[in-house]
């Protein structure tokens, strides 16, 4: 792992932390010259509790490791969406130290890695476990356990500060971007997407979330799997580009909870049709918060960051991003 040169902050006083040896060889924390003291557990810091809003987001990846990681998939869904993100070409990244925020399973960490960069990832969820499974063979990899609102890290760390998939799952998105956008180095480039205002946040949706999430997160977890389960036999039945059973399968869409990849991703087979559609109705069923932005709100949002060279488009998880800081003040 990436451990020489990443200097950690204690997020309460903003001091270094070291690691504690104490009486025993292999540090169990970390600790700063005040006191404060962060467990290190299986190898990963832990900047925040195990119970937090993003607990679902923890179990779901725990349970689907390898699922939408391209090596796993033996596709290029993961590359090709970064890539875009990114501007075209994963060339920007390589050499550059980058700070993947909500990194999940690492699906974008292992195309990051792959693509010679030096990541700093972080998760407020157990994802980090998944994502420390599937990434720390990988030289110039770190991974903890942390807040984006309260990062271990001084600002203006980095070259490319990217939050794909999470800002609209956070309490505050406007809050969080801004806070992403101070640890972008001068010159740096922040990449985001955020969900559109047209996401698919249908009827029986928005009747089954409330449900889910007031359960206990590992039952709400057994009941979207058990729902998806159930639904999927029909859906893969409607799969059909013939005429009638086409209209069919685009009611069905319009009123089934199901997030249905059938015919989105081709290259996928039947197996990981079946994993992706699971996994992201759970997804959809138990966050705790789903904002919707629009293209114009976002942009204005990084205006008021300060950022440059803003490019803002509908597209991919429904608005994508890129904007570059000019100047170190936050």
């Amino acid at each position: 792992m990436l451990t020489e040169s990443i200097d950690l902050r204690c997020p309460e006083h903003l001091l270094t932390l070291v690691p504690d040896r104490g009486r025993i060889k292999d540090s169990s924390a970390l600790v700063c010259e005040r006191g404060c003291r962060v467990p290190v557990i299986n190898g990963i810091p832990r900047f925040v509790s195990a119970d937090n809003y993003a607990t679902a987001f923890g179990l779901q990846w725990n349970a689907f490791r390898k699922t939408q990681l391209d090596s796993y998939t033996g596709t290029t869904i993961s590359h090709d969406r970064l890539t875009r993100c990114l501007g075209g070409s994963l060339d920007i990244v390589r050499g550059k130290s980058v700070l993947e925020a909500g990194c999940g399973a690492g699906r974008f960490t292992e195309v990051l890695l792959g693509a010679g960069a030096r990541v700093f990832a972080c998760d407020l969820s157990q994802a980090v476990e998944a994502n420390y499974e599937n990434c720390a063979h990988w030289p110039n990899y770190f991974v903890c356990q942390a807040d984006i609102e309260q990062l271990p890290l001084a600002l203006n760390s980095f070259d490319i500060v990217l939050c794909l998939g999470v800002i609209q799952h956070t309490p505050d998105p406007e809050v969080t971007i801004a806070t992403l956008a101070r640890y972008v180095k001068p010159g740096g480039t922040l990449v985001i997407d955020h969900y559109a205002r047209n996401y698919a946040y249908t009827l029986s949706r928005r009747l089954l979330r409330p449900l889910l999430i007031r359960l206990p997160p590992v039952l709400a977890q057994k009941a979207a799997f058990a729902l998806a389960r159930a639904l999927l036999p029909m859906h893969k039945m409607l799969w059909s580009k013939r005429r009638g059973i086409g209209r069919l399968r685009t009611y069905l869409s319009k009123i089934s909870p199901l997030v249905d990849y059938y015919g989105a991703y081709p290259e996928l087979d039947d197996k990981l049709l079946s994993e992706w559609a699971i996994l992201d109705t759970h997804d959809t069923l138990t966050d705790r918060y789903k904002h919707l932005r629009s293209v114009e709100e976002i942009k204005r949002c990084l205006v008021s960051c300060g950022l440059v060279e803003i490019e803002v488009s509908a597209g991919g998880n429904g608005v994508e991003a890129r904007a570059r800081r000019t100047s170190a003040e936050p």
